[in-house]
């Protein structure tokens, strides 16, 4: 079973993944598509307020962010991590609760790149917003940091996420019940 989205200019059949027996989401995954990434950071630039840098967490928002950062033509952005690293100093960390991850996660800002956010207009990106929850995490973490959200910004919006007045998203994308059936 899938779903067919169209976002920027292009179309998508998406595969309905089953989360347990009451929800299914439509798998949105950017990996790989090159054409798709492309697009939708074109588009997501379009609709962009004014910025100093972008922001993401890792992982499925990795080749949006820099797609967005090569058209831009900006040289830097930032990933938040799931896990601190050896190389990353004076590390500080949010919990983040996410409707694709089982049980509680954290998000991890490098002191160094949170220095360079200070003061900062930052975009905060990723590729689906669903519950908020890893957005929220990564926005707190800017604001530890010392930065101004200019915008928080998705591919897409699912579920109730497209209700919302404090994000910006290309497309909304629904929830599915556990028979595939979109949930109204």
């Amino acid at each position: 079973m899938t779903y067919k989205l169209n976002v920027a200019g292009l179309t998508r059949d998406l595969p309905i993944c089953q989360l347990n027996e009451n929800l299914s989401i439509a798998g949105f995954v950017i990996f790989g598509d090159v054409e798709l990434t492309c697009a939708c950071a074109k588009a997501l630039l379009d609709i962009a307020p004014e910025f100093d840098y972008m922001v993401a967490p890792e992982a499925k928002a990795i080749p949006l962010i820099h797609e967005m950062a090569r058209q831009s033509g900006r040289n830097e952005y930032f990933l938040v991590r799931k896990k601190a690293k050896a190389y990353m100093h004076n590390v500080f960390k949010v919990e983040d609760h996410s409707i694709t991850t089982e049980g509680t996660q954290y998000l991890y800002m490098d002191g160094d790149d949170a220095a360079k956010l200070r003061g900062k207009r930052i975009l905060i990106l990723d590729d689906v917003i669903s519950t908020g929850g890893s957005i929220a995490a990564v926005e707190e973490l800017v604001r530890e940091a010392g930065g101004i959200v200019a915008a928080k910004m998705a591919v897409l919006a699912e579920g109730d996420a497209a209700k919302r007045k404090d994000i910006m998203f290309l497309e909304p994308l629904p929830l599915f019940d556990g028979k595939g059936n979109p949930i109204e």
